[in-house]
């Protein structure tokens, strides 16, 4: 049975999958195959949905960040989160915005802004395993 706190590493799988295929579809663009990189594009928003679903399951059930370093670290820590959740919020905005002018065929706004949430796209994905790496891994918290 899988346990509220083991989603964290699937959380961390999903971000990384999502780097993964942006860069990749990113890449199929710049070499001019629209088809691949529609395929991409497509398959990074399924993996950023099924995020979403399993991070408010996680959210929801487990409250605030919770991270074991201690002093500076923990400064570090939690203005690197608040960073990840301010890119995160934009990226909310501006994925929605590039996919529908793709969607609309509206192809030069949708390069304009794809400019934009490409890379914030990419800090959020790439922020959310160093996140998940402190807080898991390098400075967990400790019960008991």
């Amino acid at each position: 049975m899988i346990e509220i706190q083991d989603l964290t590493h699937i959380i961390a799988i999903l971000d990384g999958l999502m780097v993964i295929t942006l860069l990749t579809g990113w890449h199929f663009i710049r070499a001019g195959n629209q088809v691949m990189h529609i395929r991409c594009m497509k398959t990074a928003l399924v993996i950023a949905i099924l995020f979403l679903v399993v991070y408010g399951i996680y959210k929801a059930n487990s409250g605030f960040a919770k991270f074991g370093g201690e002093g500076p670290i923990r400064t570090f820590y939690f203005s690197f989160l608040a960073i990840h959740v301010l890119a995160a919020a934009i990226s909310l905005f501006l994925v929605p915005m590039t996919v529908f002018r793709a969607l609309r065929g509206k192809f030069d706004l949708h390069r304009k802004i794809a400019r934009w949430a490409l890379p914030v796209w990419l800090f959020v994905g790439i922020t959310g395993v160093g996140v998940y790496l402190m807080a898991v891994h390098l400075y967990p918290t400790h019960s008991g």
